[in-house]
């Protein structure tokens, strides 16, 4: 099994391993500058991520030509900061190198303290706050209670299930067959016109309205019960 070198935060693990009786290879890769490089680079990148964060860095399975000015970046424009990353190194004699790492942090996230039905607003008293590793957690889970509370559940919810950012939607503030206040602004005047809605929308959505003459047009949701048409 190929070893793996494990750098926790502010703390590189070289010097306390220098006094231990472990293979020359290994001290050599604990303190080789382009995992030091690496580390740093991907401590500086996670900043904010957790309370703790953890970088475990793989060292290359074979031996690698001298690295001279290490100069790490993110393959491809990667964004993922979290779990298993690819990191490149730039070298200073012009060639480059890839490293296998993974990214881990500790903190508080949000999961559901009992079963929620859909279409259901969601109340801060709907979630409970777990401690783990935020990088074993699924695409889009949502870590800012605020971004929960007031949203509704676009699908049901288990109790302890991790609340993430596709289960949710706005509240709709028109509803269909709802009637309306129409709002049509242009430069340098403003009218308003009632009329029905022919579907529902949340804040900053688009819906259709069916004026008086029977007219229909699409207007952008303005708060409840209020569209707007820019002209």
């Amino acid at each position: 099994m190929a070893a793996i070198v494990k750098l926790h935060r502010l703390i590189f693990v070289a010097p306390l391993l220098a006094g231990l009786a472990l293979p020359g290879a290994l001290q050599a890769r604990a303190g080789d500058p382009v995992l030091r490089a690496v580390h740093d680079f991907l401590m500086q990148r996670s900043r904010g991520l957790g309370e703790e964060v953890q970088v475990e860095v793989r060292p290359p399975a074979a031996q690698m030509p001298a690295c001279d000015r290490p100069r790490p970046f993110m393959p491809g424009g990667a964004r993922n900061r979290l779990g298993r990353v690819t990191v490149g190194v730039r070298c200073g004699g012009g060639h480059q190198r890839f490293l296998q790492a993974r990214v881990s942090a500790s903190g508080h996230y949000w999961v559901a303290a009992g079963r929620i039905a859909a279409n259901t607003p969601i109340s801060a008293g709907m979630l409970k706050r777990v401690r783990g590793d935020l990088a074993r957690l699924p695409r889009g889970a949502v870590l800012d209670r605020t971004r929960i509370i007031g949203q509704v559940a676009s699908r049901p919810l288990n109790a302890g299930a991790v609340v993430c950012d596709y289960q949710l939607s706005k509240p709709p503030l028109v509803e269909r067959r709802q009637p309306v206040t129409v709002a049509v602004r242009g430069r340098g005047f403003r009218i308003a016109r009632q009329a029905r809605a022919l579907e529902s929308g949340a804040l900053g959505e688009s819906v259709r309205v069916r004026l008086a003459d029977r007219s229909v047009l699409s207007a952008t949701v303005r708060g409840p019960g209020q569209v707007e048409i820019i002209r």
